[in-house]
C-alpha cells in the first residue's frame, strides 16, 4: 500500500482479501476509488467558500473526473512523424503563430502539438488566420502560395518584393479640387522622403521639367513622360494640360507634385465658356480661378522641402506677388503635441517654410552672361528681401561648373536661381555647320552656346535638386503613408481657410 493509502497493483491475490485496518471506510461502487485517509487522526471540518460547515457524518470523497480525448483521437507518440502532417517549426517561428485554443502562453511546443492530435485542428476547420507581419508580407510577395498553411514564415520573408514601381503620375487633387486617395499604395511606412512641388504660369514647362527630374531622360520621347507635357493641338488653341495636381513617387522615394498653371486664362476661359457653376462663396470666375491658385500654392508651402518656380522669361512682378500672398495665407504649422515629448524637431511656435529654387526655363545664350546672371540675382534678392521662405543659400550654379572661369565669391547676392537653355531638337543637336569654302574639320565642330548642353543641365540641376536639405516638415517625425495624411488634413484645411475666404471678399 501507498503512503497516499491508495492500494498499489499486483500485492493482493485474486482469492487474498484486503486486511481492513482502523479508520479505514467502506468500499464504494466498482470502479470509484474511496479510500479514506491512512492515518489516524481526527477529522476537522472545513468551512465552505459560502461559509457553510460541512454536513455531519461521513466523508465522502467525490469521484475525480479526468478530461482527456476519446482514444480514437488521442496522439500516437512519435518523434520522427510530424504531427498532423505539417512541417515542424523552429521555436521563434512557434511563437510568431496566431493563437489557438489548444496552446497558452507558457506552453512549450511539444506540449501544444500533443493537444492537438492529429485530427483537423480548429485553424484549419475555421480557415487560417494569418500573423502579422509574416503572413501579411507572404501575401504580397508570394501570392496564392501564401495562404496554404504550410508555407514557412521565413521564405516569404526572404522574397519580399521591392515596392511597386510607377510608370505614370496619378491624381492627388483633380480637376474639382477634390483629395484623392489612390496614392496611398505606393507609400510606405519609412520616414527618408524628399517631397518637392512646382508652381509656375501656364506654357512654362512645368510637367516637362518634373518629367526629367523624377523618371526620364531628354532623349525620350515626349509622350511617354510621367507627366504629361502639353501636345500639339493644346499649344495651338492655347489650353493647359494638368489640372488639379499630379502624384509620383520614384524608387528613391523622392515625391513629385505637379500642378495646374497657377492664374491660367485657359481655366478661366474654360469656366465662362461651358457655364460652370461656380461654388456659392464665388461670384466671379476670375476670383475663383485666382483663389484655386492661392490654394494649391499655400497647399504646397505646407507640406513640401523644396518647392521650384518655373518662369520662361525674365520676369513677372505679378508672380512674385502671387508667391508673397500664398505665403501669406499658408496654414499654420501644426503645434506639437503634449505627448510629443520623445520627438526631435523645431521649437513650439516655429513656423515651417519650404526652400523655394527660381528656375528660369528655355533661357537664351545672352541669360548666361555672368553680368546678366548677377543682375538676376540682385533683382530676386530684392523682391524676396521681406519673404520667410528660404530663397537662397542652399543651390548655386557655381558649385556646379558651369562657370569655370567665376569665383564663388562673384555674385554678391546668391538666391536659389538655376538657367535651363532651350531643349535641342534631334536634328540639330550641338552642330552648326560652317559655310561653304570652309575646311571639313571646322565645319563639323560645335558652335558656341555659352554653357553647357541641355543633358549636361538637366543632371546638374537634378543633383542640386536632389541634396536640398530635407527640413521637419512639422513638429513630429513624418512616414510616408503619415504625411499623406497630414497632406490630406492640411488640404481640407486650406479650402476651409478662413483667410482665404475673406482675401475673395476682398476681391470681389
Amino acid at each position: 500500500m501507498s503512503e497516499s493509502g491508495h492500494s498499489q497493483p499486483g500485492m493482493y491475490g485474486q482469492g487474498r482479501r484486503r486486511r481492513r485496518r482502523r479508520g479505514d471506510r467502506d468500499v464504494g461502487a466498482p470502479g470509484q476509488n474511496l479510500s479514506g485517509p491512512s492515518r489516524d487522526r481526527e477529522y476537522q471540518p472545513r468551512e465552505r467558500r459560502d461559509g457553510s460547515e460541512d454536513p455531519p457524518g461521513p466523508l465522502i470523497q467525490k469521484t475525480p473526473t479526468i478530461l482527456a480525448k476519446p482514444p480514437g483521437e488521442r496522439a500516437k507518440p512519435s518523434q520522427n512523424t510530424p504531427v498532423s502532417g505539417a512541417p515542424v517549426l523552429e521555436k521563434p517561428i512557434m511563437l510568431m503563430k496566431a493563437r489557438d485554443d489548444g496552446g497558452k502562453p507558457g506552453t512549450p511546443p511539444e506540449a501544444a502539438a500533443q493537444l492537438t492530435g492529429p485530427g483537423p485542428s480548429k485553424m484549419e476547420r475555421e480557415g487560417q488566420r494569418p500573423t502579422q507581419p509574416v503572413y501579411q508580407i507572404q501575401n504580397r510577395g508570394m501570392g496564392a502560395s501564401a495562404t496554404s498553411s504550410a508555407v514557412d514564415p521565413m521564405v516569404g520573408q526572404s522574397k519580399l518584393l521591392p515596392p511597386e514601381k510607377m510608370k505614370h503620375s496619378i491624381k492627388l487633387v483633380d480637376d474639382q479640387m477634390n483629395w484623392c486617395d489612390s496614392a496611398m499604395e505606393y507609400l510606405r511606412d519609412q520616414t527618408d522622403m524628399l517631397v518637392v512641388g512646382v508652381i509656375g504660369l501656364q506654357g512654362s514647362g512645368k510637367s516637362t521639367i518634373m518629367s526629367l527630374l523624377s523618371a526620364n531622360t531628354p532623349e525620350e520621347d515626349q509622350r511617354g513622360y510621367v507627366f504629361r507635357a502639353q501636345i500639339q493641338e493644346i499649344k495651338e488653341r492655347g489650353g493647359n494640360q494638368s489640372t488639379g495636381i499630379d502624384f509620383f513617387i520614384t524608387q528613391e522615394r523622392v515625391i513629385f507634385l505637379d500642378t495646374q498653371p497657377m492664374l491660367s486664362p485657359s481655366i478661366l476661359d474654360h469656366l465662362i465658356n461651358n457655364d460652370r457653376k461656380l461654388p456659392p462663396e464665388y461670384n466671379l470666375p476670375h476670383t475663383y480661378v485666382e483663389m484655386q491658385s492661392l490654394q494649391i500654392a499655400a497647399f504646397l508651402f505646407t507640406v513640401c522641402h523644396v518647392v521650384i518656380v518655373v518662369q520662361d522669361w525674365f520676369t513677372d512682378l505679378n508672380l512674385y506677388r502671387f508667391l508673397q500672398t500664398a505665403e501669406m495665407l499658408k496654414p499654420s504649422t501644426p503645434s506639437a503635441s503634449h505627448d510629443s515629448t520623445g520627438s526631435s524637431g523645431n521649437d513650439d511656435g516655429a513656423e515651417y517654410y519650404p526652400h523655394i529654387v527660381f528656375l528660369q526655363n528655355k533661357a537664351r545664350r545672352d541669360d548666361f552672361c555672368p553680368r546678366n546672371l548677377n543682375n538676376m540675382h540682385m533683382v530676386v534678392d530684392k523682391l524676396m528681401a521681406h519673404s520667410h521662405l528660404k530663397y537662397k543659400g542652399t543651390l548655386s550654379m557655381l558649385d556646379c561648373n558651369i562657370f569655370p572661369g567665376l569665383g564663388q565669391d562673384y555674385l554678391t547676392t546668391e538666391v536659389n536661381m538655376f538657367l535651363l537653355p532651350m531643349q535641342e531638337n534631334d536634328g540639330e543637336d550641338n552642330l552648326t555647320k560652317a559655310g561653304t569654302g570652309t575646311y571639313p574639320l571646322f565645319s563639323l565642330l560645335p558652335g558656341y552656346k555659352g554653357h553647357p548642353a541641355f543633358p549636361t543641365m538637366v543632371s546638374k540641376l537634378r543633383s542640386q535638386i536632389l541634396a536640398m536639405p530635407r527640413c521637419q516638415l512639422s513638429h513630429t517625425i513624418l512616414t510616408e503613408k503619415n504625411w499623406f495624411h497630414y497632406a490630406a488634413r492640411i488640404w481640407d484645411g486650406v479650402k476651409k481657410s478662413s483667410a482665404l475666404s475673406e482675401y475673395s471678399r476682398l476681391l470681389c
